[in-house]
């Protein structure tokens, strides 16, 4: 199993709104390297669902339940979707703030690549955050 996090701006597409349909199409990523990231999911990957915007913060965990496929609304087999399936919500939000003091998480692309919407976390991470 592989960690990810994901970007969305929570006035377009929010954690809240993931956990009431139960089920999304992740879908808008236009970034080559975000695009990578995205057909390199697999079914039962977990990802962290980050508010971008005035939050900046990880705020839920979800799970990959369809791997990468075309999306269907672009009619370009080069941009890529996955399904998603909420898990939970953090109990304690993680800001970037936060991440960024730790100096455990400089390298991430988190923090080196602010503008990255779709990155691996590595397991180390993924267990110091995910509360």
């Amino acid at each position: 199993m592989a960690f990810w996090l994901l970007k969305t701006e929570p006035s377009t597409y929010s954690w809240s709104d993931l956990a009431k349909a139960k089920r999304a199409v992740w879908d808008g990523v236009k970034n080559p390297t975000a695009l990578r990231n995205l057909r390199e999911m697999k079914v039962g990957d977990l990802a962290f669902i980050y508010h971008t915007g005035e939050e900046k913060q990880i705020v839920g965990i979800a799970k990959v339940v369809k791997a990468a496929y075309p999306d269907p609304k672009a009619g370009d087999d080069s941009l890529v979707v996955v399904d998603l399936e909420p898990v939970k919500a953090l109990t304690s939000p993680v800001t970037l703030a936060t991440i960024k003091a730790d100096k455990r998480y400089a390298g991430w692309a988190l923090v080196r690549i602010p503008r990255l919407s779709v990155m691996p976390v590595d397991a180390e991470h993924w267990k110091t955050l995910a509360r």
